[in-house]
């Protein structure tokens, strides 16, 4: 998709946005016919084939709508309407429309292009398509059209990783995507294989995996600015291919869905194609403990006792707590290993967030206020909204053991994923700045792409914003 500044006179293709406002206020202009079809309402469209060309009558709803709307009407349009769309120099009209409101709108054409496998035969990803908006610089248009693509690609790199069918996603077939996008990016690719693993007593995420028929991944990936001084971001993302639960075998009916527990890792992967596509003038380091959960005769058993990277034990209850075990070494290997500014661990965690917030939100959790504030506010400007929970002590007495220094769950059938956060803050050594974000909920559900549940692109936006403007 290619942006300019200049207006289309004689058009085959013509996007006329409204607000239910506008619509009102400028609908005289137009064919009095058009009005007992069209109000402006959102993801209301009415086509007009003239014998110039189409043009499409596009609603966005009501007038004082936030930016994350636009693209959320721009995604339901080019998922609607793809099989109809030429990719055709295309004249854009919306004369209300603001620098970040068409941004918006041009990521949602992108992001709405996307069905699992992902193919770019899109009339939007075509090199003939064209979006003719005189509204804006033709420098302002070029940045634009970078800023979208990029997130488009970070976006579709982690909705497609998270949808692929456990056969086609092995922690070697991951590990190679990681290798090569690595080199693309010019990131540095460090991977822990289990000897390795084993030398560095990375005990927590070894247990997890031993019962694998693959070999350990413990993988790190660092983007690097050139700029000085620039905050370091530390990112641990859940990586389990697949969850079968392990020993403690989960419930079949729905264990098909488990292919989305590494969405907390494809939120980290997008966010780090995002940074390197716009050369943000940050430093991330981020940790992906990349395993499956598999049940073997060298699986690990609930009563076994580990001991974790930080030298803390830890007495296995339920093997199917498996995420919290990876990402408390990929904590605490971070956190030991290199200096950040910030530390944010995602993960699709617990059934106890999913039962609490849905889809509505994720659940997070972190030891400082500004942090807190500013994912807060950043998950409703993006829409990949947050809501805080507690990480008081009293809930620290529930992970106590007789036998090891922590259990890796509470017996009491209340407030797991508080109890996770709570497990995992043992392992990040006091960082002044971390937040846990727990995305089970939020990673893999009901989209617009697909008949069943799928992946929502959860994360990236997140993260790519609250990085792209941290001060």
């Amino acid at each position: 998709m290619k942006l300019v500044n200049k207006k289309i006179k004689d058009y085959t293709q013509i996007f006329h946005l409204f607000t239910e406002e506008e619509w009102t206020r400028t609908s005289k202009n137009f064919n009095k016919n058009i009005s007992a079809f069209f109000t402006g309402k959102k993801n209301e469209v009415f086509i007009n084939v003239q014998d110039q060309g189409i043009a499409y009558f596009i609603g966005l709803g009501k007038a004082d709508l936030q930016p994350f709307e636009i693209q959320q009407a721009a995604i339901k349009f080019a998922q609607t309407y793809k099989g109809k769309l030429l990719a055709v120099p295309t004249l854009v009209v919306g004369d209300f429309m603001i620098e970040k409101q068409f941004e918006e709108f041009v990521k949602g054409l992108l992001l709405g292009t996307y069905t699992y496998p992902f193919e770019s035969t899109h009339a939007f990803w075509n090199a003939k398509f064209e979006l003719h908006f005189e509204n804006l610089s033709q420098k302002k248009l070029d940045f634009i059209s970078l800023k979208a693509q990029a997130i488009s690609n970070g976006q579709i790199a982690c909705q497609e990783w998270l949808n692929k069918p456990a056969n086609l996603k092995k922690p070697d077939t991951l590990s190679l995507y990681l290798k090569n996008l690595s080199k693309k990016y010019n990131l540095k690719y460090t991977v822990f294989n289990r000897k390795k693993c084993e030398e560095l007593g990375l005990g927590a995420y070894l247990s997890v995996n031993q019962g694998s028929a693959y070999d350990a991944a413990f993988t790190i990936l660092e983007y690097k600015t050139t700029v000085k001084n620039a905050k370091t971001f530390g990112l641990v993302g859940k990586c389990v291919v697949f969850d079968t639960g392990g020993i403690s075998l989960k419930n079949p009916d729905n264990m098909h869905y488990m292919k989305s527990d590494m969405g907390g890792a494809t939120a980290v992967l997008g966010t780090l194609i995002y940074a390197s596509e716009m050369n943000l003038p940050v430093n991330i380091i981020a940790v992906l403990p990349i395993t499956d959960n598999a049940i073997s005769e060298n699986a690990f058993l609930p009563s076994d006792v580990i001991t974790a990277y930080n030298g803390k034990t830890i007495e296995v209850l339920n093997t199917d707590a498996e995420g919290r075990m990876i990402l408390a070494d990929g904590l605490s290997y971070l956190v030991r290993n290199y200096k950040t500014d910030i530390l944010i661990d995602v993960a699709t965690l617990t059934g106890s967030s999913v039962r609490m917030f849905g889809d509505t939100c994720g659940a997070m959790f972190s030891n400082n206020d500004e942090l807190k504030n500013l994912l807060i506010k950043t998950g409703d400007k993006t829409n990949q909204r947050l809501w805080n929970l507690p990480l008081w002590d009293i809930w620290k007495d529930d992970i106590r053991s007789d036998v090891a220094d922590l259990k890796n769950i509470s017996m009491k059938p209340i407030g797991d994923c508080i109890v996770a956060a709570k497990f995992l803050e043992q392992f990040i050594e006091n960082h002044p700045k971390w937040a846990h974000l727990d995305i089970a909920g939020v990673a893999f559900g009901n989209v617009g792409y697909a008949k069943e549940k799928a992946a929502t692109g959860f994360g990236v936006q997140l993260l790519a914003d609250l990085i792209e403007n941290y001060h």
